[in-house]
Order: structure tokens, then sequence, then C-alpha cells
């Protein structure tokens, strides 16, 4: 098989996010496929902070492993891809899934107690945290220092949760390719690259301001130490003979730390509409970090 280009080898536009995700990718995306490494059907992608998977639905490689902290989020792919027809059923349900404030706020309380968040099938998990997204102000997916979903009600006329099209299509890609998935820390999940795979890392990006932080979705936070750490596992992956990019916010710590890779960082524009002040919202300047030349 002669090299292609991930980004050809696409045949379903219906595999794409089925959740809302801060700091997704979609938007994006025309500039990320601008530099996306060519490769072959030997090679693995690597996506560690999978969130709603944008760039792995636009390329839907054969072989990928996808991770992330947010137990939750891997729940709702792995419920998607082995349990399909009781998510949808599930989601069917009007009376525990319907569009009204007393609705969301019964379902969205129901981490407030163990006994009865420890009662829910993954199944029932899956299709909260579906509702919850599609309803919820925003879109965004944001938890407290408990742990606990804490985005208010929406108030959206006719919210989408059950996207049959979009599910049954993501489920066809996830159970006819060799996809791992995984909720483990980031540079555990990345252990087996090789040289020649293409890893993608989306991490929670470093704020440009003391109130611009994104890391509300992980309990755990993302702080520059993490950063620091990302960037020796960046330099590991790239003494592996792995392709890397890595996407985060234009900040002078970042283009420091990454200075090493100045000749193949690229400086993008993108969209920014989840900000609690709506005079942030926005074109905002990011990068694209490489690891090897386009």
């Amino acid at each position: 098989m002669k090299n292609s280009t991930l980004a050809r080898v696409k045949t379903n536009p219906l595999v794409r996010p089925f959740l809302k995700w801060a700091g997704g990718k979609r938007q994006l995306l025309p500039e990320i496929l601008k530099y996306v490494p060519k490769q072959t059907s030997k090679h693995t992608y690597y996506e560690p902070f999978i969130g709603g998977g944008a760039l792995l639905f636009e390329l839907q490689p054969p072989k990928a492993v996808i991770n992330d902290r947010n137990g939750e989020l891997i729940n709702c792919y792995e419920v998607i891809r082995d349990s399909l027809n009781e998510l949808m059923e599930e989601l069917s349900n009007d009376h525990k899934y319907s569009n009204s404030e007393k609705s969301y706020y019964e379902m969205r309380d129901l981490d407030r107690s163990n006994k009865k968040y420890a009662k829910l099938s993954t199944v029932e998990k899956a299709a909260r945290i579906i509702y919850l997204n599609k309803t919820c102000y925003n879109g965004l997916f944001r938890v407290n220092s408990q742990g606990q979903f804490n985005v208010p009600f929406g108030r959206y006329k006719n919210p989408n949760f059950l996207d049959d099209a979009v599910l049954r299509a993501v489920n066809k890609y996830l159970i006819s390719t060799e996809i791992t998935m995984s909720n483990l820390d980031f540079a555990k999940a990345i252990e087996g690259a090789k040289k020649g795979d293409f890893v993608y890392l989306d991490p929670p990006y470093d704020p440009v301001s003391e109130t611009a932080s994104f890391t509300g979705y992980d309990v755990n936070g993302f702080n520059r130490d993490e950063q620091e750490r990302l960037k020796k596992v960046f330099d590991d992956l790239t003494q592996r003979g792995c392709k890397v990019m890595m996407s985060n916010s234009c900040t002078d710590f970042i283009l420091d730390l990454y200075k090493d890779y100045q000749d193949t960082v690229k400086k993008v524009r993108a969209t920014r509409s989840i900000n609690s002040n709506a005079l942030k919202r926005g074109m905002v300047d990011e990068v694209l970090v490489l690891n090897y030349e386009v």
C-alpha cells in the first residue's frame, strides 16, 4: 500500500463528534489537516487527550489508540461501540430525558449522591453525559472540585441529544477498526507508540490569562508543571521516531517551552466561543508544534 495522507481516507461524513467539547477542534480542522503527516496501514494513530475526537473522526484511521483522563468520556466511547442499541433505547425515554429544567437538574444532581450514581449502569452513565452535554449551557463539560457536573441548564428550544445517524456511524467506525481505548495518564497511554506512528497531543491549553483556564472538565487540573511534563513526553516521542503534533495556546510560556521546535511551530487563528466573558470570545492565536517537516 502506498503512503497516503490520513485525511484522505475518510469514507463517512457522519462519523463526527457526538459531544460538544470545550477546546474541540472541529473549526480548526482545515488548518490541522494541512500538517497531518503521511501514514501507511501499518502505522498507529495515538490521541491521549481525545476529548470530542474531532481529528480522529475526520481522519478515521484503521488503527488507533485513544485515551482521556475523564473516565465518563471514555465510558461514552465504549458504550457507543459495545452497547449502542441499549444506549439509544435509554435516550429515547422521554420521561427521563426531556428538555425541561426539572429533568435536567434531576439528571445533573445524580452525582451528588454516591449511592444513586453507583447504581447507574454504564449505559445510563453514558446517556446521562450525552443528555447533559446537549442540554447544558454552552455545551460545556465542567465539574467542580468534588468531580460533580456543575453547568446550569441551557434553555435550548430543541437540543438533539439522540442523534441517531451520528451515533450509528460512530458505532460502525469503532467496531470495524482496531481502536484501543483507555482511561490513563497521557504518558502511560502513549507508551506503545513506535517509529512512524502519528501522535496528536491536544492537552488542556495553557491559559492566556488567569481567568481564561479551560481545564475545568478535569478535576485534577493541568497546570504548567503538567505542561512541562508533556514537553518531556514530546521529546521522548521525538527520540523514538514518532511524528508528533501538539495544539496549544500561543503564550510566551508555550513558545519558550517548545523553542527547540521553533522552526516547525505553526501559528493558527482559532475561534474561541466558550468564555464566561462574551467580550473575550472571538479569534485568538494558537500554535501547532510539530517535530517534523511537512
